[in-house]
């Protein structure tokens, strides 16, 4: 029987029963097998890296990281306050925010650092905080994506600020006195080396027009393979030619930059799974449904993005029959379905399992990264997921309760 990688039969019948399920399960040593990785990114005059924490903002993988050393990237006020609140040092956060917080005066006073993603919001850092350090997102006009929801490059794209705009920027800093330290370009999740490496060129060019600046972040976006069909980013390919890079800029320019950047989904995607059950199996004649308890509520990329995850099925009582079932979760919506096509999340596809029975274990991989943080959670009033660690001793740690339905409905006011 195929099994998943750090969650088989054994391991996930022992959450199962102390957990229930759904239930998401983080392994601890992908976690840090993945931190070594990219803490090994190619680089010559210095290394930032930063979780993208919006792909898994469970405090204990924050606090994980950092004990590994690594540092924060924050997409919204709220994600700093929740990474001081998880013990994160103000200094070690990094904010790019699409919308600029109003408490952000505050925020970068505690030491949090910041990128304005557009005039607008360099301008009111400007005006709150005149000569303040600041770092300064461009959109370098191109853009890599597995679909054009995750490509944040390019014309068609709003985050950052268009590279054409130079002299733009330019002024606003020298009205406020600003302290421009940090150049920040980020292309989206499609991780195409070609592309990633043009990215930087601009990137460095961007970075001369400022000479104050010390330290260039290229984003995140390193894709991995979840499934057999996807080819996945090797950071010692893609960072070599970039170091290389650096190196002439400083002959150049005689300014050696340090390199940081933003992974998330390299980091978490794989270390982590959803633990479900099969609940219901129905067909049409034509096709075998397997129905979950699980579904959008705990894992939305596939019905987003069409993304792909795969599945493993662990039979209570095991045959050798296989079927073609179409998976499905469990919310009253069509759109909540696992095994859609590859980049197509209206489109049925199939995939081929041991034959299932009401009851039996099912583990979605790669769920780590955009899935409990990204979920939509409390639709159909669904309670949130539990979240566990399977940790290095073999043993499993709950880091986050299941919801109750008190909690799900306790904002709400009588009219």
């Amino acid at each position: 029987m195929e099994q998943h990688p750090f969650l088989n039969p054994t391991s996930a019948r022992l959450i199962a029963q102390a957990q229930g399920t759904p239930c998401y399960v983080y392994d601890e040593s992908t976690l840090l097998k993945q931190a070594d990785a990219m803490l090994a990114f190619p680089n010559a005059y210095g290394l930032t890296v930063r979780f993208a924490m919006k792909a898994c903002p469970n405090a204990s993988i924050l606090r994980l990281f950092a004990s590994k050393g690594l540092h924060f990237d924050a997409s919204s006020g709220w994600e700093v306050r929740r990474a001081i609140q998880a013990g994160i040092p103000a200094e070690h956060i990094s904010l790019s925010s699409q919308e600029l917080p109003d408490d952000f005066v505050e925020l970068l006073r505690l030491g949090t650092q910041v990128n304005a993603c557009s005039l607008l919001q360099l301008e009111r850092i400007g005006q709150a905080l005149p000569g303040h350090a600041v770092g300064i997102r461009f959109n370098p006009g191109k853009g890599s994506g597995g679909t054009g929801k995750t490509n944040v490059g390019g014309p068609d794209s709003s985050f950052g600020i268009w590279h054409e705009w130079v002299d733009r920027v330019k002024a606003i800093v020298a009205q406020h006195r600003l302290n421009v330290v940090r150049i920040h370009t980020h292309i989206g999740s499609g991780s195409d080396p070609a592309v990633w490496q043009q990215v930087s060129t601009v990137s460095l060019a961007l970075v001369r027009q400022f000479p104050s600046a010390t330290s260039l972040n290229l984003g995140g976006g390193y894709k991995v393979a979840r499934v057999a069909t996807e080819k996945g980013t090797d950071p010692q390919i893609i960072g070599t030619p970039v170091r290389d890079a650096f190196v002439q800029f400083a002959q150049s320019e005689g300014r050696k930059l340090h390199l940081e950047i933003e992974p998330g989904t390299f980091l978490v995607a794989n270390a982590g799974a959803v633990l479900c059950r099969v609940q219901d199996i129905v067909s049409t004649g034509q096709r075998e449904f397997i129905k979950l308890d699980s579904g959008m509520t705990e894992i939305l990329r596939p019905s987003l993005y069409g993304s792909q995850h795969p599945v493993y099925l662990y039979p209570e009582q095991p045959t050798a029959n296989r079927k073609n079932y179409v998976i499905v979760g469990h919310c009253c919506e069509s759109g909540d379905l696992i095994s859609c096509a590859p980049g197509e999340p209206e489109t049925l596809a199939t995939r081929d399992l041991p034959e299932a029975r009401v009851g039996d274990l099912c583990v979605i991989g790669g769920a780590g990264a955009y899935c409990a943080g990204m979920s939509t959670k409390n639709y159909n009033s669904f309670p949130e997921a539990p979240e566990v660690l399977w940790q290095t001793n073999g043993q499993a740690k709950l880091i986050r309760r299941r919801q109750t339905l008190e909690q799900v409905i306790q904002n709400e006011l009588r009219a």
